[in-house]
């Protein structure tokens, strides 16, 4: 018994299942194997000692003057010889070998066992596993299986489908990468687990890995809208006063942030500032366009921006890409106008007339929006009631094409 109560405690060890568990199996394949040897095993008794792993089985029986059915049924004089306080009508406990089992309840015997230990083992990876759901991981790159990857992260591969790969990302065999694990589901064959490198929550993760801020809750992240392999904007609070939100995403000289892009394949991240107010939450998605001024509707969930004529490709970005992403990450529906279409529809002098509680306006309130039209410009230098004056903004259109890595505000 020495031999089996070191196999319980090896596989205990090894593949995390309990000893408790494996000593149940171990009696229900002793049951299953009496019921093959003796037809049924409905008084089939087993006494364990779970600390040594000692076992006995005994087959109960009533003592009666005629024995009918031997399974189940003893004569007098046979149960006084195991024991001779036995009388009619007590249950008598008689021993059964093990031993004298056939080949085949031996078999079947050992098939219990192999089978429990399988599915304890399927279910301790599932256990494991689905407490890691929504979480990213290292995995390694093992093959691929049709249009889907098959990654390797620890114990069991998952599987990266086709809608969840960046198409400018190519992975190679044995090459380490991390995945955001999207879903665990138990079957038959062990856990089933769907990895994502698309997500998101993908970025989210990757800062709270390297920005120790977001991981302690000091710099919370309040939204992300991510195109994968190509940008993402992500919106940053800081609950401490004196902790810059963007700054502590982005770190000394950008290593926190150059270091999730490397782990996204270099794809551009932009951080800016949160805020209440949806027009310059807005204005600040627009980022790195220069805004003149944001009328935001926040029942209708839209809002109108004017821009510097010469910052509205900027501000649209390649192939509207600024603009969705601001859309994504605000909720708000955005109308992008440069400055001298606003002028020809009329715009400048609905803002003139609207109140501080009609609409969120950029630059907090309408008083501020009325500031601009009437001789501040973007930048809130008085110029005496003169045409707001951009020409000290630097032309961008053509860097719409390659934005930066990073955008602090």
């Amino acid at each position: 018994m020495n031999e089996l109560l070191e196999a319980l405690t090896v596989l205990e060890k090894e593949k995390d299942i309990s000893k408790d568990v494996l000593l149940d199996a171990i009696e229900n394949s002793l049951i299953q194997a009496c019921k093959s040897h003796f037809g049924r095993a409905d008084n089939i008794k087993v006494f364990m000692n779970r600390e040594t792993c000692e076992y006995s089985l005994y087959a109960e029986k009533e003592v009666v003057e005629a024995v009918e059915d031997p399974l189940m049924q003893i004569s007098l004089e046979d149960a006084r010889k195991l024991n001779p306080q036995n009388y009619l009508g007590d249950m008598a406990y008689v021993p059964v070998k093990s031993k004298d089992f056939g080949r085949i309840s031996t078999q079947i015997a050992k098939n219990v066992i192999l089978q429990k230990i399988r599915e304890e083992e399927r279910k301790v990876l599932f256990d494991q596993y689905y407490a890691m759901e929504k979480e990213v991981v290292t995995g390694i790159i093992q093959r691929t299986v049709g249009n889907n990857i098959s990654v390797n992260i620890g114990k069991c591969d998952a599987i990266l489908p086709e809608n969840e790969q960046v198409r400018t990302e190519h992975f190679e065999p044995t090459q380490r990468i991390k995945v955001y694990i999207l879903e665990v589901k138990a079957t038959s064959k062990g856990p089933r687990i769907q990895v994502s490198r698309t997500h998101p929550e993908l970025v989210k993760r990757l800062f709270e890995m390297q920005v120790a801020e977001v991981k302690d809750g000091t710099v919370e992240i309040k939204g992300i809208a991510r195109e994968a392999g190509s940008r993402t904007k992500m919106a940053v609070w800081s609950n401490d006063p004196n902790v810059d939100a963007v700054g502590a995403c982005v770190g000394m000289n950008g290593e926190r942030v150059n270091a999730v892009v490397r782990e996204l394949c270099g794809e551009k991240v932009d951080i800016i500032n949160w805020n209440e107010n949806p027009a310059i939450l807005i204005e600040n998605a627009l980022n790195p366009a220069q805004v003149i001024c944001v009328i935001a509707d926040e029942e209708e969930k839209s809002a109108q921006v004017i821009v510097p004529d010469n910052q509205l490709s900027l501000a649209i970005g390649k192939v509207g890409q600024n603009a969705r992403l601001a859309a994504k990450l605000t909720g708000y529906k955005i109308d992008i106008k440069s400055e001298t279409e606003a002028r020809e529809c009329g715009l400048f002098d609905e803002i003139e007339g609207l109140n501080r509680d009609d609409e969120y306006i950029g630059y907090q309130d309408a008083e501020d929006a009325s500031e601009v039209i009437s001789g501040v410009d973007a930048f809130g230098e008085e110029n005496d009631g003169a045409e707001p004056d951009f020409s000290e903004v630097q032309d961008m259109e053509e860097e719409s094409m390659e934005a930066p890595e990073f955008t602090e505000e």
